[in-house]
């Protein structure tokens, strides 16, 4: 059974920091182009970040570049992503998602496996 599991969510302060994983079971996330997206309440679930599978090519929304950073260990089946000078903005819930394409475009519905989630809140 294919699944991710997204984990490293909890509370931080505005200007901290916080780095989630996204450790898939059941198949090699080396053959998959894997996308952080969130989910702000009341607000659609965007993209945040994406990294291919074939060159390691990475994307990032605008409104983390400079701040988010994604990458992937191939040896541990996981990728992360490092978020740093988190502000209230990004208090959401940050989904995992594989897919079998190379591009890192950041389009939902290119991406066929999808986590649970995990709860990032900035407040203070």
């Amino acid at each position: 059974q294919l699944q991710l599991v997204e984990s490293g969510g909890g509370l931080v302060q505005p200007g901290g920091s916080l780095r989630l994983s996204c450790a898939a079971s059941g198949f090699t996330l080396d053959y998959y182009t894997i996308g952080w997206f969130r989910q702000a309440p009341g607000k659609e679930r965007e993209g945040v970040s994406s990294i291919s599978r074939s060159n390691g090519r990475t994307n990032y929304a605008d409104s983390v570049k400079g701040r988010f950073t994604i990458s992937r260990d191939n040896a541990k089946n996981t990728v992360y992503i490092e978020m740093n000078s988190l502000n209230t903005e990004d208090t959401a819930v940050y989904y995992c998602a594989a897919r079998g394409g190379p591009s890192p475009r950041l389009v939902e519905s290119d991406y066929e496996y999808w986590g649970q989630g995990t709860q990032v809140t900035v407040s203070s």
